[in-house]
């Protein structure tokens, strides 16, 4: 399994680069995991878009899907032109912009809950529900034997650290800085993801959804004093495989 990140930003993309997006490959499924600003650009650096077999969109913040639209009018000129003759699936939650997955027959919803699990390709996707402003998921990725997690958008809560018990890979939101309470903004510091990653067990963290502010290599030490495993901060097309 081979993970590239298209973008790492929280709340708006740094000039140039992308908020939450995710490409997830095994054995020549692309599975995209967010959709946010700037994505559909960078993207196609690496990638044809007509190339991406499903999207996951895990909750309804722009900076997670704003670039789903210029991602299926891509679908569709693309079909237009014969370059690809499937519609491409969306899977999300069921909320206030379900009904805008489906464009035409170019691409469709299909929702998940806490209790679903998925078989997307070779992908065996479970979900834990949040704590978010809006309805929003952590998601555990298994293929073969080995596991990615992603936290999406939390505040820390214990049911997550059995959720990603034992992942490979943990890419995790970093919102803030050690001295920051996110609760009630629903995102997680450094001291967190540090004390999540080593509560779970997990092999690897690697910080995203990252602050405009600050230095971000502080993020990391913070998250050391916490997590004894490795850590990176997220960055454009860091490829990591598992």
């Amino acid at each position: 399994m081979n993970i590239t990140i298209i973008g790492c930003w929280g709340g708006f993309p740094k000039a140039g680069e992308a908020t939450s997006g995710y490409m997830v490959e095994h054995d020549g499924f692309k599975l995209l995991l967010e959709c946010g600003s700037g994505v559909v650009s960078l993207i196609q650096q690496k990638y044809d878009l007509g190339e991406i077999d499903a999207v996951i969109l895990t909750h309804y913040h722009y900076d997670h899907i704003c670039d789903i639209g210029p991602l299926q009018y891509a679908r569709q000129i693309k079909t237009q032109l014969g370059q690809i003759n499937k519609s491409l699936p969306i899977y999300a939650p069921r909320g206030e912009f379900f009904n805008l997955l489906k464009w035409e027959d170019y691409t469709y919803g299909q929702d998940f809950d806490d209790k679903s699990i998925l078989t997307i390709g070779p992908f065996e996707i479970s979900f834990i529900k949040n704590v978010h402003p809006v309805e929003a998921y952590s998601i555990r990725i298994k293929c073969s034997d080995k596991v990615f997690s992603f936290t999406s958008d939390t505040a820390y809560f214990e049911g997550l650290e059995s959720f990603f018990d034992k992942s490979d890979i943990l890419i995790s939101e970093c919102s803030f800085y050690s001295h920051m309470d996110g609760t009630k903004a629903g995102h997680l510091n450094s001291s967190q993801a540090g004390m999540l990653a080593e509560n779970a067990h997990v092999k690897k963290l690697v910080l995203t959804h990252l602050p405009h502010f600050g230095n971000l290599e502080d993020l990391v030490k913070q998250a050391k004093e916490q997590y004894t495993g490795e850590i990176v901060l997220a960055e454009k097309f860091m490829e990591i495989t598992i």
